[in-house]
């Protein structure tokens, strides 16, 4: 993957790549991932009773829920996630849990 690839590297497209990756995340995907979830945790931190999150970002979140799984404020934050969704939940990946 080159350095023009990964500045083009949506998270979503990261994501897709990482859940297909048997060999271990190229570094430029896990950087893409890293990056939209410091931001997004951020977001959440400033607004801790409050953030809803749009779909494309829950489903980073959701990539990564180990790693909050005993955070209060991030279960919290995917608990206002479903009560705002407003779509198809098989479009998330990952089950319905709040």
């Amino acid at each position: 993957m080159t350095s023009s690839t990964s500045s083009q590297l949506t998270p979503a497209k990261a994501l897709e790549i990482a859940k297909n990756c048997e060999d271990g995340v190229p570094p430029a995907v896990t950087a893409v991932l890293e990056r939209a979830i410091s931001e997004l945790w951020q977001r959440i931190q400033a607004q801790p009773s409050t953030y809803v999150m749009s779909k494309e970002e829950f489903i980073v979140f959701n990539y990564y829920r180990s790693r909050f799984a005993n955070v209060a404020t991030a279960q919290q934050a995917v608990a206002r996630f479903w009560n705002n969704f407003r779509g198809d939940a098989s479009d998330i990946n990952g089950s319905h849990t709040s």
